[in-house]
């Protein structure tokens, strides 16, 4: 248990009870500057759930309250054990959490990844499926139209596909391209990831549910560090972890214009739409924070 300080609300001085209101911007500062939120998202109810890069915790923060619980512990799992992508699934009520524990001994380091799924509720384990190999990089994930489980392999350009009730995940795409791919999602019921090293954004073709070579996407202006990313009012919301912005991206077939939203962040790694507002995992800062949704 950790106390929760820093929460700002933009042009008002009353605190309010509710972190995601529609007209406010929070900022929450978690544990300390170090905590490293890597990833987040919100659950059925406006619970906010986020992890980090540099403890074995997830924590939750309810609705109206200003108290953080620790939600998942994976202290055993191994020194040096961490959590990167998390996804709020209201169809499965399973909290979707990518966990990673470096191999002891290894230079470089090598690490060890597991999907792992809770109940969004208790917190109880539902299910875990280790990444294939010696070293992987389990990221982020997106439901699909299909209802299946699509999970990004970072260090290795994979994507996996868990499908519907499904107890493992089968090898979906690997492609050179995709190596350093991070975030991933759905948009209009099309597969758009992007590549957190070489700062491209790509689509999926998908036909009779077998994935084609990645498209790219010619952006009229650069990302740099594309990080997490999801779907919001038919655009992408991309994170922006080294230029420290949030952008919204409009495709229009394979071309996309990019605006800038916010800026000014601390190795931003999440976005998290939730309704009228953004939420935000500041992971330079320990900070999750949000803004209100664009109004376009």
């Amino acid at each position: 248990m950790f106390s929760l300080s820093a929460l700002r609300f933009a042009g008002c001085a009353v605190l309010l009870t509710g972190f995601a209101q529609a007209a406010s911007a929070a900022e929450i500062l978690i544990v300390d500057e170090k905590s490293q939120p890597e990833s987040l998202t919100v659950a059925p109810g406006g619970t906010l759930i986020v992890g980090s890069a540099s403890t074995p915790f997830v924590y939750k923060v309810r609705k109206g309250s200003i108290t953080a619980e620790k939600f998942v512990d994976a202290s055993a799992e191994g020194a040096g054990t961490f959590f990167f992508g998390m996804l709020a699934d209201p169809a499965t009520k399973t909290l979707w959490t990518c966990q990673l524990t470096p191999v002891a001994d290894t230079k470089p380091v090598k690490r060890h990844t597991a999907l792992r799924g809770f109940d969004l509720s208790s917190g109880s384990e539902k299910l875990r499926w280790n990444l294939p190999g010696d070293n992987s990089t389990c990221n982020d994930f997106s439901v699909g139209p299909d209802k299946a489980l699509y999970i990004t392999d970072t260090a290795n350009g994979k994507i996996y596909k868990l499908p519907k009730g499904a107890s493992s995940a089968d090898l979906f795409l690997e492609d050179a391209v995709l190596r350093g791919i991070d975030g991933i999602t759905f948009l209009k019921g099309v597969l758009y990831v992007n590549n957190v090293m070489t700062n491209k954004i790509y689509r999926i073709p998908v036909d009779a549910g077998k994935a084609g070579q990645p498209v790219e996407i010619q952006l009229d202006q650069p990302v740099q560090g594309p990080d997490g990313m999801r779907a919001a009012k038919g655009k992408l919301l991309v994170a922006e972890n080294r230029s420290g912005k949030i952008s919204v991206l409009t495709v229009n077939g394979d071309k996309a214009s990019v605006t800038v939203i916010k800026e000014g962040l601390k190795t931003p790694t999440a976005v998290e739409p939730a309704g009228k507002t953004i939420w935000i995992a500041e992971r330079g800062a320990g900070k999750a924070i949000s803004i209100p949704m664009p109004g376009k």
